[in-house]
């Protein structure tokens, strides 16, 4: 009997501590927040991504296609209201490419196409060959197939672009109309602005209200605080851009 009372004694604390805290409506807040935000429904939705809060402080788990969609996974995260602090801890699904290598180059320029509405990444077929880059697939518009050419060929470090992709004018326009919410809207901000060659090193704050972004910071010239806004201005969900940079003296 003792001994049967002494097992019940120690197993107690085992049962006590296996049990997990209960999230404070806070913490569920912000897991439902990330999860149903518009980068994680639209960009990151083929993800294995589980989302945990603890007093703010959030953990990202699971498998995920691609460098760059971590770092859209956790901007995301870490600019949702109440978040203090983000643990990535997202694994990648397969090997992942080395640097400058084609395989690289392809994935950043089909997830830099992905955040822009006057261009349809998913009729553009991307092929990379020694640092040279081929479009081909359908463009709605002239227009829309010299853009998209622009975008690949603003990445970093690629040797050449070839650009073989048709024009169909006739092909239905798409809805640029999404609502996005500002969460995400700042977070592809950051992710396109630091994908591009001529914008990767700026160093600039990003807010977010109602899809109007304003953003500060230094630009060296007014060509290059006029290409910010540009670039901010074809994203996915914003509806204006106030650029409040300011222009350094030389």
């Amino acid at each position: 009997m003792k001994t049967l009372f002494a097992l019940l004694l120690l197993a107690q604390p085992a049962q006590v501590f296996s049990q997990a805290p209960a999230a404070s409506p806070a913490d569920r807040y912000i897991e439902a927040a990330v999860r149903e935000s518009y980068v994680y429904k639209n960009y990151l939705q083929d993800d294995d991504i589980k989302v945990t809060s603890a007093d703010g402080a959030v953990t990202l788990t699971g498998i995920i296609s691609g460098e760059f969609y971590r770092s859209l996974a956790e901007v995301t995260a870490a600019d949702t209201p109440g978040v203090r602090s983000v643990d990535n801890r997202l694994e990648l699904k397969g090997s992942l490419p080395s640097a400058n290598s084609d395989a690289w180059f392809r994935e950043k320029i089909k997830t830099a196409l992905r955040f822009r509405r006057s261009v349809n990444a998913a009729a553009t077929e991307v092929d990379v060959k020694d640092g040279v880059v081929t479009l081909r697939g359908v463009a709605a518009t002239r227009a829309q197939k010299e853009l998209t050419g622009e975008y690949a060929g603003s990445i970093e470090g690629i040797k050449g672009l070839n650009n073989e992709m048709t024009v169909a004018s006739a092909q239905k326009a798409r809805n640029t109309a999404e609502l996005v919410d500002d969460v995400s809207v700042g977070a592809l901000v950051r992710m396109a602005l630091l994908l591009h060659r001529s914008t990767s090193g700026l160093q600039v704050s990003v807010a977010t209200r109602l899809g109007v972004v304003t953003v500060e910071g230094r630009a060296a010239s007014a060509a290059e605080k006029n290409l910010v806004t540009r670039l901010i201005r074809d994203v996915n969900g914003v509806k204006k851009v106030k650029n409040r940079m300011t222009i350094s003296k030389p």
